[in-house]
């Protein structure tokens, strides 16, 4: 932690922002599912979408009370866009895929199943997250509440389906954060990180709604 507070400058976390926004379209653009819509219920589809905009509304929330007017932001130098996305690395916070979902030939059983495992992903990220600060607490404890909701609901009709597999899943090695400079910037990151997959899965969510 040391040596990233004494690298990171107080520079605008908009820019990376920024940055990982337009990562994220470009993604989604490459992502467009193009095959055949799918026979999921209608109530299904539109239950994962509103779930959807409420955990951006959840995310966007905790992005702004980690905001770099926040004092932390000079406290604890978390203003870096590069610094931060190289503390990342460091702290192993990974990015959940979507590829089975944006196949031309899209498979339905496997994009489920990844959009389940991405949320499963992200739930133990923000697990990881606690203690970050007392005030942030209750924001991230919604978060996460309706992130594993939207996982459940996902698993639920996975079962319906009939291709949930028999044992759910275990929670792999998540990062540790030994400080309150790494759980802040970990909460940027993870934060960033779960708007960019909702984005990618609302817009096929949406697809796979379309009559």
């Amino acid at each position: 932690p040391e040596r990233y507070a004494r690298l990171l400058s107080p520079r605008l976390l908009p820019a990376l922002q920024l940055l990982l926004w337009h990562s994220a379209l470009l993604t989604v653009q490459e992502a467009t599912p193009l095959g055949p819509a799918s026979s999921l219920p209608q109530s299904f589809l539109l239950k994962c979408l509103e779930q959807v905009r409420k955990i951006q509304a959840d995310g966007a929330e905790l992005q702004e009370r980690l905001h770099p007017s926040h004092p932390q932001c000079t406290t604890h130098k978390l203003c870096h866009p590069e610094e931060l996305v190289l503390l990342g690395h460091s702290l192993g916070i990974p990015q959940a895929s979507l590829s089975s979902c944006s196949s031309q030939t899209l498979q339905l059983t496997a994009c489920l199943s990844q959009l389940h495992g991405g949320l499963f992903l992200y739930q133990g990220l923000l697990q990881a997250l606690a203690g970050i600060s007392p005030e942030l607490a209750p924001t991230l404890d919604i978060l996460q509440l309706d992130v594993t909701d939207f996982a459940t609901n996902i698993w639920l009709q996975m079962e319906d389906l009939g291709v949930a597999p028999a044992v759910q899943p275990t929670q792999g090695p998540m990062p540790t954060f030994t400080s309150a400079f790494q759980r802040r910037a970990g909460g940027v990151l993870v934060a960033s990180k779960l708007q960019s997959f909702l984005e990618l899965a609302y817009r096929v969510l949406r697809y796979l709604a379309e009559p």
